[in-house]
């Protein structure tokens, strides 16, 4: 163990992955409610973006609006716990895609967040703003998130840091965002789920290594 400047030991090593794990798992569960509080809003998605968003609804859609910031930063968090589980023997390769992916995810979220703002300060009536977003969100965004699950998946692989069946998981989730993500309605949760399941596992290593 390390020690700091004022010689007391030092926790990166340990308090890291505890932290981000939980940041993981904050990001699964802020990235989800706004999921289903847009889904709740605009249960037509990018087909009703003609349809005028009804008053009751314009609350929930602002209270996503508010949560996904949040989730974006958590997700970043989310990213420094998984390098610190892997080591130092990962894939320079798959780690740029792991890094290029997820900074292209939170980008594409802040993104569809920002243009789906514009339309509720705005009031546009002509549906091409909701359209932009919605389309950012469930095509790009999750496109990204399937690249990120993929490349976690397979550097989990290489390195034996993941459990196989979370890996078999993780390329289920890939493979379901890739293809059917921007058609299927409520699909986007598949990959908060996942994003869950791999914090908790990281938590769970984490508390039990001494």
């Amino acid at each position: 163990m390390q020690r700091g400047a004022l010689g007391t030991p030092r926790e990166e090593s340990l308090s890291t992955p505890k932290a981000a794990g939980l940041a993981g798992v904050a990001f699964a569960l802020l990235l989800a409610a706004a999921i289903v509080l847009v889904r709740i809003a605009l249960p037509e998605g990018a087909a009703g973006a003609q349809v005028e968003i009804a008053p009751g609804r314009r609350g929930a859609l602002t209270t996503a609006l508010e949560l996904v910031p949040f989730a974006g930063i958590a997700f970043l968090w989310f990213m420094g716990a998984l390098r610190e589980h892997t080591g130092e023997a990962e894939d320079r390769f798959v780690t740029t895609v792991f890094l290029g992916s997820g900074l292209v995810f939170v980008a594409s979220l802040f993104g569809a967040v920002a243009a789906a703002g514009t339309v509720l300060a705005n009031g546009e009536s002509t549906g091409f703003g909701r359209h932009f977003a919605y389309t950012l969100l469930t095509t790009y965004a999750m496109r990204m998130a399937a690249v990120f699950v993929l490349a976690t998946s397979n550097i989990g692989r290489k390195l034996g840091v993941l459990p196989k069946p979370l890996t078999v998981v993780g390329y289920l989730t890939a493979l379901v965002l890739l293809t059917v993500a921007s058609s299927v309605p409520w699909s986007e949760l598949i990959f908060p789920g996942w994003a869950l399941l791999v914090s908790l596992y990281i938590l769970n290593v984490a508390f039990r290594t001494p």
